[in-house]
């Protein structure tokens, strides 16, 4: 199997790109994220890859971290109906920071905005991967909410707790890394004026 390939950019196409490894192109399916981050043909390169095996095809995904490796895996095997497309085109709409956001928030208007995740599709998303998602998330489990996506990006109480410690002068995204830290500590029940406390507790660390 395949883990990584580390060579030179050949050809960037829509959807992949072909990777020279000592004069053997290998063609990497990847998301839109992963293909602007590459650099121009002839330029030096690493994807890591996922290998899939079928009796009719070899097929490889090429992603620019690891990370976004183990969520490409993450989704395609714990969520039902999420398969290579549908995990590519969350991954080329959020990155893996976002994603973890997402799943910790409950932030289903966030997973929706990939292309083809529907609501239920992104509702199963952050259901399932609640659990599973902390051990993939690194250091990407840093909290930036979107205000912009308006009511019901987020629940309530920690909207409303973000809001709350931004009028004391925090801005958005320390306030809302600070609410995160409150919310895995307190639950997902919490009220805001509990997450208001731990979040200023976080913050005076």
């Amino acid at each position: 199997m395949i883990g990584k390939l580390k060579g030179t950019v050949d050809e960037i196409g829509e959807d992949h790109c072909v990777i020279d490894v000592h004069g053997v192109g290998y063609v990497a399916h990847c998301s839109a994220r992963t293909l602007s981050a590459l650099p121009g043909p002839g330029e030096a390169a690493v994807l890591f890859i996922e290998t899939f095996v079928r009796e009719d095809m070899i097929r490889l995904y090429g992603f620019g971290s690891v990370l976004e490796r183990e969520w490409f895996r993450l989704l395609q095997n714990n969520v039902q109906g999420v398969g290579a497309k549908v995990a590519l085109a969350v991954l080329s709409t959020l990155t893996p920071a976002e994603l973890a956001n997402a799943v910790a928030l409950r932030d289903i208007a966030m997973v929706s905005r990939a292309p083809g995740v529907g609501k239920k599709v992104a509702e199963r998303i952050v259901t399932e991967l609640r659990d599973k998602a902390p051990a993939f998330a690194g250091e990407a489990l840093h909290i930036g909410l979107k205000q912009e996506l308006g009511a019901g990006a987020a629940p309530a109480p920690v909207a409303d707790a973000v809001s709350a410690l931004a009028n004391l002068g925090y801005s958005r995204d320390v306030a809302a890394n600070a609410v995160a830290a409150a919310l895995k500590a307190a639950g997902e029940g919490a009220d805001s004026a509990k997450l208001i406390r731990l979040g200023l507790k976080e913050l005076a660390r």
